[in-house]
């Protein structure tokens, strides 16, 4: 089984035409620019425009709002595809629809999604969705951006970080959690947490300056502030007091994006080692030829495997409406591993090369870390797992 072979995988003949189309856009257009775009740490929009073009961020949409009728194997498998030269790239597609379009296609009112959905699906626009603060992300009790009701407006004060797709030239909004209140349960006052879709541009809403990142440097990642922004009482997305509860609901499927993001780091990790092994000469043979690299790049080839099954497995039971959260965090775990490690493999064959920005396992490097952090860190997802045995709550 080759590297690239998808016949193995129980596709149809149209997701692996899609595959292959992907593949050879990220091939053709992603890959030659790689290199400038993480050096500079810019977002090369003619490729968001391209990957628009092919229906990219429309996949997993209906078509009644402008989608291709796909589903999450889809979605997968074009994250994966390029994943595999530009985590930069594949990362934007990822947050562009799980974290940008879902939650208003999944919450939003008639008119939200009219006015909303037709430019992010079409990837004339992008969203960004503020979860996390400085003392908040998976712990919702934490949450200190608040939003009151004046009158017929939402005024928000408080601050987000590392949010993906904030800054872009088409960045249209983003969907901000806030804390609009209390609820009484049996275990006494909660916050009550909503979601609310703040306008670029929007008075008060202030958006940072990039982060200076480890890795993901062509990704457009900022952190927010909102100091008595106003907007209108409208722009509520979804049920008030759910909106914590609506981003769980959506954050398996953002997993089994990720998981399918890592496993294409994984593979292009592996392309790139099993070439520089078969054309590197060491002490007049190649370097492929040695024993030691052999057994690492079949490791290699092992990891891939696993993490396409474990993405596919869990995309396939969120496709057929079952449940899939405990599936997803296998994925995530398993793929996020897979990335990390072969990107240490790969530097380590790739000897001092490997250690050149210019290389493409030296970007894997830096940029796989962050898939054992983002869509909840490697210990959240064996926590779900846990959980998923039946184990008891620990503190």
């Amino acid at each position: 089984m080759s590297v690239l072979d998808l016949s193995a995988y129980g596709l149809t003949d149209e997701q692996r035409e899609l595959a292959e189309m992907v593949r050879a856009f990220a091939d053709e257009q992603v890959a030659p620019g790689a290199y400038e775009a993480d050096r500079t740490k810019t977002l090369p929009l003619d490729i968001v425009a391209g990957m628009g073009e092919l229906g990219l961020f429309g996949l997993p949409f209906p078509e009644d709002v402008g989608g291709q009728g796909g589903d999450y194997v889809a979605l997968g498998l074009a994250i994966e595809a390029l994943g595999r030269v530009d985590q930069s790239i594949a990362i934007t597609l990822e947050a562009g629809v799980s974290l940008g379009a879902m939650p208003v296609f999944r919450f939003g009112t008639d008119a939200q999604r009219e006015e909303l959905l037709p430019d992010l699906l079409a990837g004339r626009a992008l969203a960004g969705f503020g979860l996390t603060e400085p003392e908040a992300g998976s712990d919702a009790g934490g949450t200190r951006t608040t939003a009151r009701l004046e009158g017929d407006e939402w005024v928000i004060d408080g601050a987000k970080q590392f949010i993906t797709n904030s800054g872009t030239a088409i960045t249209r909004f983003v969907t901000v959690t806030a804390v609009t209140g209390t609820t009484s349960g049996p275990r006494g006052e909660r916050k009550e947490i909503s979601t609310i879709i703040v306008p670029s541009g929007t008075p008060g809403f202030t958006v940072g300056p990039a982060y200076d990142k480890v890795g993901w440097h062509a990704s457009d990642t900022h952190p927010l502030t909102f100091d008595g922004a106003r907007v209108p009482a409208a722009n509520l997305l979804g049920e008030r007091g759910r909106g914590f509860a609506n981003f769980l609901s959506i954050l398996d499927e953002g997993r089994v994006a990720i998981a399918a993001l890592s496993t294409g780091a994984a593979e292009g990790c592996l392309e790139a080692a099993l070439d520089y092994a078969e054309t590197r000469q060491v002490f007049g043979a190649s370097l492929g030829s040695r024993q030691a690299i052999q057994f690492m790049l079949a490791r290699m080839q092992l990891r891939v495997h696993g993490a396409r099954l474990a993405w596919l497995h869990a995309a396939r039971l969120r496709d057929a409406g079952r449940p899939f959260g405990p599936e997803a965090a296998i994925a995530k775990l398993t793929a996020s591993d897979a990335a990390m490690d072969n990107a240490r493999d790969a530097t380590q064959i790739f000897g001092g090369n490997g250690f050149m920005n210019e290389y493409p396992v030296a970007r894997h490097f830096r940029d796989s870390k962050i898939l054992e952090i983002g869509e909840g860190t490697t210990e959240v997802q064996l926590l779900v797992i846990a959980r998923a045995l039946g184990l008891p709550a620990v503190a």
